[in-house]
């Protein structure tokens, strides 16, 4: 799998505050990677070095094959950035400056499509400015991807959306054939748009793997419970599906009752959180 992002021993200082210490991670073309972890772990000050917006205190980054403190504007348009907020002008109508936008790109996701997929829709004739809060994050998202980016960085991307625009960006994130890193807070996110996780605590990555790779290896086994006639078990197992595929071989239709119970990523993360309040 060729790479697209290439981080290797990353560190980042303010003053006397530590806030990644090397932090080592590769994302291949066409990954979908998750970057996890409590408040101040270090995630967007990652992902600003990574977008060039701020410049790392020792390592070697690479985004697209280019550092990104050297990215030129033929390395920027292949680069995407949805940003937990920023500035523009509030006059612009919704059609027109996303029209705009499209016309610096070789290959831009046309207006009207892009405006369905983000549920904007019937605002494409508005100005900017009198958009709500959440009706103005998704402008943001489809300034991010308006140039079919090859990488995109999504910090926070559906903060504000309702579960149906919520949903229709999922769609759309998991179509775009990108490789995308995301930062989100809304762990169900994660483990719906994600390959996989990372999860950052105190500027060091402390997992790295799949949502049920990370259960099992934080969390713990799969407990299985069921009923044999009159009689109850519980069994711990790292194999929950062998284990049950075995038991029915064994009892048949005699099992019932039958209740698997697998670590899910929210008891992997809060397991994480939790070490991370414990003092080193």
């Amino acid at each position: 799998m060729t790479t697209a992002i290439d981080i290797e021993g990353l560190c980042m200082r303010y003053d006397a505050t530590e806030v990644l210490h090397d932090v080592t991670l590769r994302v291949g073309a066409g990954e979908t990677v998750a970057l996890l972890g409590p408040n101040g772990a270090g995630k967007t000050t990652t992902i600003e070095i990574l977008e060039g917006f701020r410049e790392r205190g020792a390592g070697r980054v690479e985004v697209l094959g280019v550092d990104p403190t050297r990215g030129d504007d033929a390395w920027r348009a292949r680069v995407g950035i949805v940003l937990q907020s920023w500035r523009d002008h509030a006059k612009w109508r919704v059609h027109e400056l996303l029209g705009h936008l499209a016309g610096y790109y070789p290959r831009p996701w046309p207006v009207d499509r892009l405006l369905a997929a983000v549920g904007l829709t019937e605002q494409a004739g508005q100005k900017i400015r009198t958009l709500s809060g959440g009706q103005r994050r998704r402008l943001d998202v489809a300034i991010g991807v308006v140039g079919r980016p090859d990488v995109l960085f999504l910090d926070e991307p559906t903060a504000g959306f309702d579960p149906v625009a919520r949903h229709e960006f999922h769609d759309l994130v998991a179509g775009l054939g990108t490789t995308v890193l995301l930062t989100t807070h809304d762990l169900a996110e994660a483990e719906r748009l994600a390959d996989r996780i990372v999860i950052l605590d105190r500027g060091r990555v402390v997992a790295d793997g799949t949502p049920p790779d990370l259960s099992k290896r934080i969390v713990g086994a799969d407990e299985v419970r069921w009923r044999v006639a009159d009689q109850r078990f519980t069994r711990s197992t790292a194999d929950s599906t062998g284990f049950v595929r075995e038991l029915f071989a064994a009892h048949g239709s005699a099992v019932e009752e039958l209740e698997v119970y697998r670590a899910s990523l929210e008891q992997t993360y809060l397991a994480l959180v939790q070490r991370a309040e414990v003092p080193r």
